[in-house]
């Protein structure tokens, strides 16, 4: 009789991620979980003796997979952010069940707007938006804010399936947000 195959925590991660993938978070259970991997319930739970530390798990690896769709293609574009957007966009439509799981659960309960577009994270988005448009750090996050609620809004819509991808007018709106709130923003004006 042959051995059998150990259950290792990266193996139970990467089938809760797919049990999301498919199914959504509201899947995500131990037993759902070992379904996956054609194991009892066991070998999952000595991985991670609370569903909570899986779920956490899980949305470390989706927040790495998604951290890389965004960026791929905007080191080497003209237009990072817009580049940026419309992947974020782009995500949303293929990964209804991922985007709903990193943004659209509890993840950031008792945060604030402010505290999100302060948070350390954005450097390495705020980076391309600096050196594209000439901003200083205080104005590129002003300017990511901005970019942020109309793209997170429109991938919303999307994952939700409440609109359809239409990259050409996603493509215009996102190039009027982002010159208007650029010029803005370099025009000092106050509200």
């Amino acid at each position: 009789m042959p051995p059998k195959t150990k259950v290792t925590k990266d193996m139970v991660t990467e089938a809760g991620l797919e049990v999301v993938r498919r199914e959504g978070i509201e899947s995500l259970n131990v037993r759902r979980v070992a379904a996956e991997l054609g194991c009892s319930t066991q070998p999952v739970m000595y991985c991670f003796p609370t569903v909570e530390e899986l779920k956490n798990e899980v949305y470390s690896a989706a927040d790495s997979i998604h951290t890389e769709y965004i960026m791929r293609g905007a080191e080497s574009s003209d237009t990072p952010m817009l580049t940026i957007g419309l992947n974020y966009i782009g995500f949303a439509a293929e990964e209804k069940h991922l985007f709903r799981f990193l943004f659209q659960s509890d993840k950031f309960r008792n945060t604030s707007f402010g505290d999100m577009m302060n948070g350390e994270e954005l450097g390495f988005l705020l980076a391309p938006l600096q050196a594209a448009a000439g901003l200083t750090e205080r104005q590129a996050r002003e300017v990511f804010g901005t970019l942020f609620v109309c793209v997170h809004g429109i991938a919303s819509l999307i994952a939700n399936n409440s609109m359809e991808y239409d990259k050409e007018e996603f493509t215009r709106l996102l190039n009027m947000t982002y010159k208007g709130t650029v010029g803005y923003i370099k025009r000092g004006e106050k509200i």
